[in-house]
């Protein structure tokens, strides 16, 4: 028989891979109805953004969770690997409105109904790029099942699981301090926040303290001995016009005796009481902290264990409203005095500092350097508002979270991650699951129209009056109501919140299996075996998932969490495209291969640590493959008539015997790497044996073998490269696959079409 052409010249990459793939999915194998079996292994694929293009995280992802479903498949299971997109609504919605800037508009000049039109024209047009992406570098997902989290039965889903929730009691309505990002418009979690390091200043500001036996807060004088000044240290004196309080530590002796005094609130003259409370930290600043409950949590807390104590009317009603002096636009607005208003808060900020510096307030400014938080996806500065939200009670929640991982029906891999998940259940607040932008899965929830028509007079500081609306009134439905079931009147209005996009996303085992429309997937499928994550996302997402999947089916989501390393550059710092320091996995797919990239990623991958790029390990993987490409030649050159692989061992020489033994050995411990998630490990075993044993030692054994043994031991030749194709699969796929369909023309009875279903 003649060595097929193709094996006369270098392995050529950009020839086989395109046409293999196309092979793998006409054969329909990807999908698990076409495999007959009782056992069966699932994964689910994190769903990239609609905005996103693979980078080598999403790479490393791809070839871990290709590596175990490949190898499962070849082990004779039912598999499945489920793949999906997210709607990501920030990142879609910032994405579409950069566009619309550049044509010289806004969303709201569009509307919302025209502007979600666009934002589904561009997802349509490229919200699928990353999957492609994914297939270039040979991801087996049954792509029949692809799901989005705006789809049709999604969105069921996600209505379906709030009406649960909200049926449940656990959905609220309520003020809390949210991080708002002025630019996006909308709140955001703590988890969505990024920190960068700013040079600042630490205000040193003069409280004037109220002289105790005068009622018009007559300045202290020279001649009494409490101090003139309270002196307060803080990052934002702009906030100063929304303070409601000077609060100290109980425990710091400088203060004992000024606790339940007044200070005079500089610039605006307004009294505000020197307060305690234990979580004020001696050792920052002076030990004295304003307190600005609409603009800082730790304040906000402050303020509700004030308000619960009920220890006076005067502080009750000192403590009614709460001054909000940021607007929405990080714009101070009333009540501050006019001549702020309108203005940024860093502008601000200069000229509050020279006001009070002439007023001599200022006692000193430090140099402060500190960490504030960026919204995750367009890098604004975020302001802790006090805004209405939606919120989620965590608290039975976290209980069903904890138990999971703790009994160990869901292990951590590498155990040590468990730490992170603990920690954050330990501490967790309820969710904010609203989000005040339009690409999204709108709350189903109504507001009755005559709400807050009455008004109610409550008495107020010395006897006045101050006005206050009834609490407005909400109720569920997942259709638009015909009638208010609260007045029975008013035609009642959606509200506009959007949900979180990590609500949808975390309820992504069971939305993508057909939940509610049927339980016969959920029944059939769950739990999954392994999610295959980044540790970024393990309280975003994994956690989430957790709850919800085992809180709405009962079942755990997945039994094993692998949290793969990140992938940093060769200085060991991220990756980062704006910087130029990301890698693009297309440009290498390009220059040496999916077979090579794969081998580059999987060759430095550690289960322990964070991995430093190189180039080289791509490089090696690419000679590795024309290693086995020659071997293949070499071995195809042996075969003159089709041959069966079958042998006796009577017939066996000295070195097939000994090859045989390594194969065997070989084979048996890449296994055992493989189920133990230890990739990076198998793949040397492989490539020591492949390239040393195979072909330094038995190939170069073989070549001194009379004729007669010769004969004899091709076929030992033959069945050791089939054997290592089979291994070599599930890490280089396309080469192995290509050198298979040419090595089956040698064989008499071929047992299968495809490497990719060959019994391992």
């Amino acid at each position: 028989m003649k060595v097929p052409k193709v094996f006369l010249k270098p392995y050529n990459s950009k020839l086989v891979e395109e046409r293999i793939y196309q092979l793998w999915e006409k054969s329909g194998y990807f999908s698990p109805d076409k495999i007959r079996s009782k056992k069966k292994f699932l994964i689910f694929l994190p769903p990239p953004n609609v905005t996103g293009s693979l980078h080598l995280g999403h790479a490393l992802n791809a070839c871990i969770s290709d590596i175990l479903i490949r190898f499962k498949r070849m082990k004779g299971f039912k598999t499945l690997w489920l793949p999906g997109t997210d709607h990501a609504g920030i990142a879609t919605q910032n994405v579409v409105e950069k566009k619309l800037k550049k044509e010289g508009k806004t969303r709201f000049d569009l509307g919302k109904e025209n502007f979600l039109k666009r934002v589904w024209e561009w997802k349509e047009k490229y919200g699928n790029v990353i999957l492609e992406q994914l297939k270039k570098i040979g991801a087996s997902c049954d792509w029949k099942r692809t799901r989005f989290t705006m789809d049709k039965n999604y969105s069921l889903a996600v209505k379906e699981v709030f009406r649960y929730l909200w049926n449940r009691g656990w959905v609220y309505r309520g003020k809390r301090i949210v991080n708002w990002c002025p630019r996006c418009q909308t709140s955001l979690s703590d988890l969505e926040l990024e920190y960068q390091e700013e040079k600042s200043c630490l205000y040193y500001i003069r409280y004037p303290i109220k002289k105790k036996s005068d009622s018009k807060s007559q300045l202290l004088t020279d001649k009494d001995q409490t101090p003139k000044y309270l002196v307060v240290a803080t990052t934002r004196p702009e906030t100063m016009f929304g303070d409601l309080a000077v609060a100290v530590n109980q425990k710091d002796k400088r203060y004992r005796n000024l606790i339940g005094e007044k200070v005079i609130l500089p610039i605006v003259k307004r009294e505000i009481p020197i307060i305690a409370d234990k979580r004020v930290e001696i050792e920052f600043g002076t030990g004295a902290v304003k307190i600005t409950p609409a603009h800082d949590p730790l304040d906000y807390e402050i303020y509700l264990d004030l308000v619960s104590k009920k220890k006076s009317k005067e502080f009750q009603n000192l403590f009614l409203e709460i001054p909000r002096i940021i607007d929405d636009s990080a714009r101070i607005c009333e009540p501050a005095p006019k001549k702020y208003q309108g203005l940024k808060v860093k502008e601000v900020r200069e000229r509050v500092v020279e006001d009070l510096k002439k007023q001599g307030l200022i006692e000193k400014i430090e140099p402060y350097l500190h960490k504030v938080p960026l919204c995750y996806r367009c890098h604004s500065k975020i302001e802790p508002l006090l805004k209405e939200q939606w919120f989620l009670k965590m608290e039975e929640l976290k209980k069903v979270a904890v138990e999971a991982v703790k009994s160990g029906k869901i292990k951590f891999v590498p155990k040590r991650w468990e730490r992170i998940y603990f920690n954050w259940l330990k501490n967790v607040k309820d969710w904010c699951l609203s989000r005040q932008i339009w690409w999204g899965h709108q709350l189903p929830i109504w507001e009755c129209a005559t709400n807050g028509s009455e008004k109610w007079e409550v008495g107020g500081e010395k006897g006045g009056k101050r006005e206050m609306r009834v609490e407005k009134k909400y109720f569920f439905s997942l259709e638009k109501p015909k009638k208010c079931p609260i007045c029975g009147k008013c035609q009642p209005k959606q509200v506009e919140d959007v949900f979180d996009t990590w609500f949808s996303s975390s309820l992504w085992i069971f939305g993508t299996l057909n939940w509610p429309k049927t339980k016969k997937e959920i029944n059939f499928w769950l739990p999954s075996d392994v999610l295959c994550t980044a540790k970024d996302i393990i309280n975003l997402w994994v956690a989430r998932m957790i709850f919800m999947t085992i809180e709405i089916c009962h079942k755990i989501p997945f039994r094993d969490v692998l949290i793969h390393p990140t992938i940093l550059t060769k200085e060991g710092k991220r990756m980062s495209k704006s910087l130029g320091t990301g890698i693009d996995p297309m440009d290498l797919i390009k220059d040496y291969g999916a077979d090579a990239l794969r081998f580059g990623i999987i060759w430095q991958y550690q289960e322990n640590q964070d991995l430093r790029w190189s180039n080289d390990a791509v490089i090696a993987g690419q000679k590795f493959i024309n290693k086995i490409w020659n071997a293949s030649r070499f071995v195809f050159f042996q075969f003159d008539k089709k041959i069966s692989l079958n042998f006796k061992k009577k017939s066996l020489s000295k070195c097939d015997k000994k090859i045989l033994k390594e194969l065997k050995k070989t084979k048996e411990r890449i296994e055992v790497l493989i189920e133990s998630y230890k990739l990076g490990k198998a793949l040397r075993v492989f490539y020591q044996f492949f390239w040393n044993k195979f072909c330094d030692v038995y190939i170069e054994e073989y070549k001194k073998l009379d004729l007669k043994q010769k004969e004899k031991s091709k076929i030992v030749l033959g069945y050791v490269l089939f054997e290592s194709l089979k291994i070599a699969h599930p890490f280089l796929p396309f080469a192995s696959e290509e050198i298979y369909q040419h090595f089956k023309k040698f064989l008499k009875k071929p047992k299968s079409k495809l490497l990719l279903i060959e019994r391992w």
